[in-house]
Protein backbone atom coordinates (compact mmCIF):
# COMPACT_ATOMS: atom_id res chain seq x y z
CA UNK A 1 0.00 0.00 0.00
CA UNK A 2 2.95 2.52 0.82
CA UNK A 3 4.46 2.02 -2.47
CA UNK A 4 1.24 1.97 -4.05
CA UNK A 5 0.29 5.08 -2.32
CA UNK A 6 3.73 6.86 -3.16
CA UNK A 7 3.23 6.06 -7.03
CA UNK A 8 -0.21 7.82 -6.76
CA UNK A 9 1.01 11.00 -5.08
CA UNK A 10 4.10 11.14 -8.04
CA UNK A 11 1.44 10.30 -10.54
CA UNK A 12 -1.20 13.37 -8.85
CA UNK A 13 2.35 15.51 -8.65
CA UNK A 14 2.85 15.06 -12.19
CA UNK A 15 -0.52 15.44 -13.28
CA UNK A 16 -1.00 18.73 -11.91
CA UNK A 17 2.06 20.19 -12.32
CA UNK A 18 1.50 19.45 -16.27
CA UNK A 19 -2.06 20.51 -16.19
CA UNK A 20 -0.63 24.19 -14.36
CA UNK A 21 1.99 24.14 -17.43
CA UNK A 22 -0.23 23.82 -19.88
CA UNK A 23 -2.62 26.50 -18.52
CA UNK A 24 0.51 29.02 -17.84
CA UNK A 25 0.57 30.29 -21.79
CA UNK A 26 -0.75 33.61 -22.48
CA UNK A 27 -4.15 33.13 -23.08
CA UNK A 28 -7.15 33.26 -25.76
CA UNK A 29 -9.70 36.38 -25.34
CA UNK A 30 -12.14 34.95 -23.40
CA UNK A 31 -14.74 34.76 -26.33
CA UNK A 32 -12.01 33.59 -28.92
CA UNK A 33 -15.01 30.36 -29.55
CA UNK A 34 -18.05 33.16 -30.05
CA UNK A 35 -15.61 34.87 -32.62
CA UNK A 36 -14.51 32.01 -34.61
CA UNK A 37 -18.27 31.17 -35.34
CA UNK A 38 -19.19 34.38 -35.90
CA UNK A 39 -16.20 34.59 -38.53
CA UNK A 40 -17.40 31.25 -39.98
CA UNK A 41 -21.05 32.36 -40.43
CA UNK A 42 -19.63 35.58 -41.98
CA UNK A 43 -18.38 33.45 -44.58
CA UNK A 44 -14.20 33.41 -45.59
CA UNK A 45 -13.24 36.07 -47.92
CA UNK A 46 -10.69 34.98 -50.92
CA UNK A 47 -7.22 35.62 -49.75
CA UNK A 48 -6.06 33.65 -53.50
CA UNK A 49 -6.67 36.71 -55.86
CA UNK A 50 -3.66 35.93 -59.03
CA UNK A 51 -2.51 33.09 -61.05
CA UNK A 52 -1.73 29.69 -59.52
CA UNK A 53 0.92 27.42 -60.93
CA UNK A 54 2.96 24.67 -60.08
CA UNK A 55 7.14 24.17 -60.43
CA UNK A 56 9.21 21.80 -60.10
CA UNK A 57 12.79 21.99 -58.81
CA UNK A 58 13.76 17.89 -59.43
CA UNK A 59 10.71 15.54 -57.77
CA UNK A 60 9.61 18.62 -55.77
CA UNK A 61 6.42 20.27 -56.29
CA UNK A 62 5.84 23.62 -55.65
CA UNK A 63 2.89 25.88 -55.26
CA UNK A 64 2.87 29.75 -56.31
CA UNK A 65 0.68 33.07 -56.90
CA UNK A 66 1.49 35.40 -59.63
CA UNK A 67 0.10 38.85 -58.53
CA UNK A 68 0.48 41.12 -61.58
CA UNK A 69 0.45 44.52 -61.60
CA UNK A 70 -1.41 46.49 -64.17
CA UNK A 71 1.62 49.29 -64.29
CA UNK A 72 4.07 46.17 -64.73
CA UNK A 73 7.34 47.64 -64.97
CA UNK A 74 8.92 44.23 -65.95
CA UNK A 75 10.49 43.52 -62.66
CA UNK A 76 9.15 41.06 -60.11
CA UNK A 77 9.11 40.42 -56.15
CA UNK A 78 9.73 37.14 -55.09
CA UNK A 79 8.35 36.75 -51.51
CA UNK A 80 9.80 33.80 -49.42
CA UNK A 81 7.96 32.49 -46.14
CA UNK A 82 9.05 32.22 -42.70
CA UNK A 83 9.65 28.69 -40.82
CA UNK A 84 5.91 26.69 -41.50
CA UNK A 85 4.22 29.75 -42.71
CA UNK A 86 2.33 29.37 -45.68
CA UNK A 87 2.22 32.07 -48.82
CA UNK A 88 -1.13 33.35 -46.95
CA UNK A 89 1.52 34.85 -44.22
CA UNK A 90 2.45 37.49 -46.53
CA UNK A 91 -0.70 39.89 -45.80
CA UNK A 92 -2.19 41.71 -49.35
CA UNK A 93 -1.64 45.04 -47.00
CA UNK A 94 2.30 44.10 -47.66
CA UNK A 95 2.27 43.20 -51.35
CA UNK A 96 -0.47 45.40 -52.51
CA UNK A 97 1.87 48.60 -52.78
CA UNK A 98 4.37 46.61 -54.49
CA UNK A 99 1.62 45.70 -56.84
CA UNK A 100 0.77 49.47 -57.21
CA UNK A 101 4.57 50.30 -58.07
CA UNK A 102 4.20 48.37 -61.00
CA UNK A 103 5.82 45.03 -59.60
CA UNK A 104 4.81 41.43 -60.62
CA UNK A 105 4.49 39.99 -56.86
CA UNK A 106 5.27 35.70 -56.49
CA UNK A 107 4.42 34.60 -53.40
CA UNK A 108 4.92 30.50 -52.27
CA UNK A 109 4.59 28.01 -50.43
CA UNK A 110 8.27 26.41 -49.29
CA UNK A 111 8.41 22.74 -49.51
CA UNK A 112 6.51 20.58 -46.72
CA UNK A 113 3.84 23.24 -46.45
CA UNK A 114 0.59 25.02 -48.21
CA UNK A 115 0.09 23.45 -51.50
CA UNK A 116 3.66 22.41 -52.04
CA UNK A 117 4.89 18.92 -51.64
CA UNK A 118 5.02 17.89 -48.22
CA UNK A 119 7.51 14.99 -49.14
CA UNK A 120 6.26 11.42 -47.73
CA UNK A 121 9.69 10.22 -48.17
CA UNK A 122 11.65 12.76 -45.99
CA UNK A 123 14.15 11.07 -44.23
CA UNK A 124 15.53 12.90 -41.26
CA UNK A 125 18.96 11.41 -41.76
CA UNK A 126 19.42 12.95 -45.25
CA UNK A 127 17.36 16.18 -44.52
CA UNK A 128 16.84 18.53 -47.03
CA UNK A 129 18.99 22.07 -46.34
CA UNK A 130 17.94 25.74 -46.88
CA UNK A 131 20.18 25.98 -50.16
CA UNK A 132 17.88 23.12 -51.41
CA UNK A 133 14.39 25.39 -50.30
CA UNK A 134 16.81 28.42 -52.47
CA UNK A 135 16.69 26.24 -55.90
CA UNK A 136 13.09 25.89 -55.23
CA UNK A 137 12.44 29.30 -56.25
CA UNK A 138 14.87 29.30 -59.08
CA UNK A 139 12.33 26.48 -60.42
CA UNK A 140 9.96 29.10 -59.99
CA UNK A 141 11.89 31.83 -62.08
CA UNK A 142 12.43 29.29 -65.05
CA UNK A 143 8.76 28.58 -64.95
CA UNK A 144 7.75 31.94 -65.89
CA UNK A 145 10.89 32.94 -67.90
CA UNK A 146 12.10 35.13 -65.05
CA UNK A 147 16.21 36.01 -65.44
CA UNK A 148 16.29 38.19 -62.22
CA UNK A 149 14.13 39.33 -59.45
CA UNK A 150 13.88 41.14 -56.25
CA UNK A 151 13.85 38.72 -53.44
CA UNK A 152 11.90 39.65 -49.86
CA UNK A 153 12.26 37.17 -47.33
CA UNK A 154 10.79 37.12 -43.53
CA UNK A 155 12.28 35.13 -40.99
CA UNK A 156 13.73 31.58 -42.12
CA UNK A 157 12.82 32.78 -45.57
CA UNK A 158 15.62 35.81 -45.17
CA UNK A 159 18.16 33.18 -44.16
CA UNK A 160 16.94 31.71 -47.75
CA UNK A 161 16.50 34.84 -49.02
CA UNK A 162 20.85 35.49 -48.06
CA UNK A 163 21.78 31.95 -49.35
CA UNK A 164 19.80 32.44 -52.60
CA UNK A 165 21.97 35.94 -53.30
CA UNK A 166 25.10 33.82 -52.07
CA UNK A 167 24.91 31.08 -54.40
CA UNK A 168 22.91 32.31 -57.23
CA UNK A 169 23.35 36.66 -57.35
CA UNK A 170 23.28 35.99 -61.07
CA UNK A 171 19.43 35.35 -60.54
CA UNK A 172 18.96 38.70 -57.36
CA UNK A 173 18.54 42.20 -58.15
CA UNK A 174 17.92 42.74 -54.60
CA UNK A 175 17.40 41.35 -51.30
CA UNK A 176 15.33 42.22 -48.40
CA UNK A 177 15.51 40.17 -45.26
CA UNK A 178 12.97 40.76 -42.31
CA UNK A 179 13.13 39.84 -38.91
CA UNK A 180 15.86 36.75 -39.88
CA UNK A 181 19.49 36.05 -38.90
CA UNK A 182 22.65 34.49 -40.42
CA UNK A 183 23.14 32.15 -37.82
CA UNK A 184 20.72 31.01 -35.73
CA UNK A 185 22.34 29.27 -33.55
CA UNK A 186 24.68 31.70 -33.14
CA UNK A 187 26.21 30.23 -29.50
CA UNK A 188 26.97 34.04 -28.33
CA UNK A 189 23.41 35.03 -29.37
CA UNK A 190 20.15 33.74 -28.14
CA UNK A 191 18.18 31.52 -30.86
CA UNK A 192 15.21 30.81 -29.03
CA UNK A 193 13.96 32.87 -25.67
CA UNK A 194 13.19 30.80 -22.98
CA UNK A 195 10.08 32.11 -22.26
CA UNK A 196 9.11 31.74 -25.95
CA UNK A 197 10.01 28.65 -26.42
CA UNK A 198 8.20 27.14 -22.93
CA UNK A 199 5.13 28.97 -24.23
CA UNK A 200 4.81 27.51 -27.67
CA UNK A 201 5.24 24.50 -25.79
CA UNK A 202 2.40 25.66 -23.51
CA UNK A 203 -0.15 26.59 -26.46
CA UNK A 204 1.14 23.14 -28.37
CA UNK A 205 0.08 21.02 -25.41
CA UNK A 206 -3.27 22.77 -24.96
CA UNK A 207 -4.13 23.06 -28.42
CA UNK A 208 -2.63 20.09 -30.44
CA UNK A 209 -1.65 20.26 -33.39
CA UNK A 210 -2.73 18.13 -35.55
CA UNK A 211 -6.01 18.17 -34.03
CA UNK A 212 -8.72 17.13 -36.20
CA UNK A 213 -10.84 19.83 -34.88
CA UNK A 214 -10.95 23.19 -37.01
CA UNK A 215 -11.53 25.08 -33.81
CA UNK A 216 -8.49 23.43 -31.91
CA UNK A 217 -6.32 24.09 -35.10
CA UNK A 218 -7.32 27.80 -35.37
CA UNK A 219 -6.48 28.12 -31.70
CA UNK A 220 -3.24 26.66 -31.79
CA UNK A 221 -2.21 29.31 -35.14
CA UNK A 222 -4.03 32.27 -33.14
CA UNK A 223 -2.04 31.45 -30.30
CA UNK A 224 1.40 31.46 -31.66
CA UNK A 225 0.63 34.35 -33.66
CA UNK A 226 -0.29 36.09 -29.91
CA UNK A 227 3.30 34.81 -28.89
CA UNK A 228 4.95 36.39 -31.78
CA UNK A 229 3.76 40.16 -31.32
CA UNK A 230 5.86 42.72 -30.11
CA UNK A 231 5.45 45.86 -27.60
CA UNK A 232 5.13 48.19 -29.67
CA UNK A 233 1.48 50.10 -29.88
CA UNK A 234 -0.33 47.89 -31.89
CA UNK A 235 -2.61 44.60 -31.72
CA UNK A 236 -2.98 41.72 -33.37
CA UNK A 237 -5.76 41.56 -36.12
CA UNK A 238 -7.00 38.16 -34.37
CA UNK A 239 -10.11 38.45 -37.09
CA UNK A 240 -7.30 38.10 -39.80
CA UNK A 241 -5.51 35.33 -38.37
CA UNK A 242 -8.75 33.30 -38.27
CA UNK A 243 -10.09 34.12 -41.74
CA UNK A 244 -6.31 33.33 -43.12
CA UNK A 245 -6.47 29.64 -41.06
CA UNK A 246 -10.03 29.27 -42.06
CA UNK A 247 -9.17 29.73 -45.49
CA UNK A 248 -6.28 27.21 -45.04
CA UNK A 249 -8.56 24.76 -43.96
CA UNK A 250 -11.51 24.44 -45.92
CA UNK A 251 -9.84 25.68 -49.26
CA UNK A 252 -6.61 24.44 -49.20
CA UNK A 253 -4.60 21.51 -48.03
CA UNK A 254 -4.52 22.36 -44.54
CA UNK A 255 -1.22 22.16 -41.96
CA UNK A 256 1.34 19.68 -41.84
CA UNK A 257 2.11 18.70 -38.62
CA UNK A 258 5.75 17.28 -40.00
CA UNK A 259 6.67 20.89 -41.28
CA UNK A 260 7.90 22.08 -37.83
CA UNK A 261 10.79 19.22 -38.12
CA UNK A 262 11.78 19.90 -41.82
CA UNK A 263 12.45 23.17 -41.56
CA UNK A 264 13.93 23.40 -38.15
CA UNK A 265 16.54 20.59 -39.64
CA UNK A 266 16.72 22.62 -42.50
CA UNK A 267 17.86 25.47 -40.42
CA UNK A 268 19.93 23.82 -38.14
CA UNK A 269 22.23 21.73 -40.69
CA UNK A 270 22.61 24.72 -42.93
CA UNK A 271 24.75 26.35 -39.89
CA UNK A 272 26.11 29.89 -40.22
CA UNK A 273 26.56 32.40 -43.30
CA UNK A 274 28.47 34.90 -41.56
CA UNK A 275 31.81 33.67 -43.58
CA UNK A 276 29.55 33.85 -46.79
CA UNK A 277 27.34 37.57 -46.09
CA UNK A 278 30.41 39.69 -47.69
CA UNK A 279 29.68 38.04 -50.69
CA UNK A 280 26.45 39.54 -51.03
CA UNK A 281 26.49 42.61 -53.78
CA UNK A 282 23.29 43.37 -54.82
CA UNK A 283 21.67 46.04 -52.58
CA UNK A 284 20.27 44.80 -49.21
CA UNK A 285 18.10 46.20 -46.66
CA UNK A 286 17.90 44.25 -43.15
CA UNK A 287 14.52 45.05 -40.96
CA UNK A 288 14.29 43.91 -37.58
CA UNK A 289 11.88 44.34 -34.72
CA UNK A 290 13.92 46.33 -31.76
CA UNK A 291 10.92 43.57 -29.46
CA UNK A 292 11.12 40.71 -31.67
CA UNK A 293 10.46 37.88 -29.39
CA UNK A 294 11.70 34.89 -31.25
CA UNK A 295 14.58 36.30 -33.62
CA UNK A 296 16.13 38.90 -31.25
CA UNK A 297 16.77 42.00 -32.36
CA UNK A 298 20.72 41.48 -31.53
CA UNK A 299 20.78 39.26 -34.61
CA UNK A 300 20.52 42.31 -37.06
CA UNK A 301 22.86 44.15 -35.44
CA UNK A 302 25.41 41.37 -36.21
CA UNK A 303 24.67 40.25 -39.53
CA UNK A 304 23.63 43.42 -40.92
CA UNK A 305 27.07 44.86 -41.24
CA UNK A 306 28.55 41.46 -42.29
CA UNK A 307 26.91 42.90 -45.80
CA UNK A 308 28.71 45.02 -47.80
CA UNK A 309 26.31 48.54 -47.90
CA UNK A 310 23.38 47.11 -46.54
CA UNK A 311 21.29 49.61 -44.86
CA UNK A 312 18.68 48.89 -41.90
CA UNK A 313 15.64 49.88 -40.58
CA UNK A 314 15.19 49.18 -37.02
CA UNK A 315 11.68 49.71 -36.25
CA UNK A 316 10.87 50.19 -32.31
CA UNK A 317 8.24 47.47 -30.55
CA UNK A 318 8.06 45.45 -33.86
CA UNK A 319 8.13 41.63 -33.04
CA UNK A 320 8.60 38.97 -34.91
CA UNK A 321 4.97 39.86 -37.27
CA UNK A 322 4.26 42.21 -40.05
CA UNK A 323 1.48 44.95 -37.87
CA UNK A 324 -0.25 47.28 -40.44
CA UNK A 325 0.74 50.13 -38.40
CA UNK A 326 4.83 50.03 -39.43
CA UNK A 327 3.80 49.30 -43.53
CA UNK A 328 4.33 53.30 -44.09
CA UNK A 329 7.94 52.74 -42.95
CA UNK A 330 8.54 49.61 -44.09
CA UNK A 331 7.22 50.32 -47.80
CA UNK A 332 9.25 53.45 -47.70
CA UNK A 333 12.43 51.82 -47.07
CA UNK A 334 11.45 48.45 -49.59
CA UNK A 335 10.75 50.72 -52.24
CA UNK A 336 14.04 52.67 -51.96
CA UNK A 337 16.30 49.39 -51.46
CA UNK A 338 14.29 47.64 -55.03
CA UNK A 339 14.71 51.39 -56.63
CA UNK A 340 18.53 50.80 -56.22
CA UNK A 341 19.14 48.02 -57.96
CA UNK A 342 16.24 48.53 -60.84
CA UNK A 343 17.36 46.99 -64.28
CA UNK A 344 14.76 46.65 -67.01
CA UNK A 345 14.46 43.25 -68.11
CA UNK A 346 13.96 42.52 -71.34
Amino acid sequence: MTILYILLTILAIVLIGAYLFINSAPPLPKDVDVMIQKIKAEGIPEFITGRTDVAKNGEVTIGYEVIDSPAFNQETIVLICGHTQILLDWPDYFYQPLVNAGYRVIRFDNRSVGSSDWLPNYDKKNPYLLKDMAKDILSILDKESIEKAHIIGMSMGGMIGQRLAISHAERVLSLTSIMSTGFFFDPALTNVPKDFYRNLIAVSLKYPIGSKKEATMLKLNLAIRQLQDGKGDYELDRKLVIQRGMYELNKRRGYNVKATDHHSLAIEKSGSRYAELGQISVPTLVIHGTTDPLIKFEHAQKYAPMIPNATTLFIEGMGHDLPLIYMPKMMKAILGNLVKAKIKIV
